[in-house]
């Protein structure tokens, strides 16, 4: 597990943009038995979630109409319980943090995995949620 002075931070840059953190498995059961779009960032220590991750969900979010209706995320080495029950609704998605998946009424229907994140700037993310959003949300 991370030391939680190192992950706070990384965990405020989208609390403080309005994010809900799902903290345990009932969180995420919970949140994922919502009507309507649920996105879920699971957040990550690593370089291609500062430079790449973080970025393009917020940069997604700020520049697109329709957004979904809930923005959630959870810390991959930190929130353990929360982590695995996602990845349950995740398969058959192999575990990859970062990663960004898009839940529709429960149903898993977008999935950025981590070897689409790594290498791309933050702006090829950005439009990649900001189709799904279009796609998918109200």
């Amino acid at each position: 597990m991370y030391p939680a002075e190192i992950v706070l931070p990384m965990k405020e840059e989208l609390t403080d943009n309005g994010f809900t953190e799902l903290l345990s498995a009932t969180d995420v059961d919970t949140q994922l038995s919502k009507q309507g779009t649920t996105l879920v960032m699971i957040n990550s220590v690593c370089g291609c979630s500062a430079g790449s991750a973080r970025p393009g969900l917020l940069m997604a979010v700020a520049n697109t109409q329709k957004k979904p209706d809930y923005l959630t995320t959870s810390f991959a080495g930190f929130d353990d319980e929360a982590i695995r029950k996602i990845r349950e609704h995740l398969l058959p998605y192999p575990p990859s943090s970062p990663s960004i998946a898009l839940f529709k009424n429960g149903q898993l229907v977008h999935f950025i995995e981590r070897h689409q994140i790594e290498g791309r700037p933050a702006q090829v993310i950005a439009h990649n949620l900001i189709n799904a959003f279009d796609q998918y949300c109200n």
